[in-house]
């Protein structure tokens, strides 16, 4: 899942310039004045655009960072109880040992 700050490159504590300059950089790669790309290309753009209305806000970000914050708890409680569910069953081996030859195995042994 990409976030906004994966459009426009930057690490969630940028500052208010860097976004700024992060966008106009974007913007000037993409050539977004021009007519010129596909449908894929106008997605992205679009997205860029988003990521930057909500970012440049301090209020939109506030929400926005609460909200991957959320998320991110969410994810990390869902991969915490599945590692539990995991470790609390019987461990399997790589290999089981038919039952006749752990018998003779064991009269050996005896």
């Amino acid at each position: 899942m990409y976030t906004y700050y994966d459009y426009l490159d930057l690490a969630p504590g940028a500052s208010t310039a860097r976004i700024d300059a992060a966008y106009a950089q974007i913007i000037e790669r993409f050539g977004c004045g021009s007519t010129g790309g596909g449908q894929d290309l106008s997605g992205l753009v679009r997205m860029i655009h988003a990521a930057y209305e909500v970012l440049s806000n301090p209020d939109a970000r506030r929400r926005y960072d609460a909200q991957l914050d959320q998320e991110a708890a969410m994810a990390d409680a869902e991969l915490k109880a599945s590692l539990d569910l995991q470790s609390s069953r019987q461990p399997r081996r790589v290999q089981d040992v038919p039952v006749p030859l752990l018998n003779v195995l064991r009269a050996l042994a005896a």
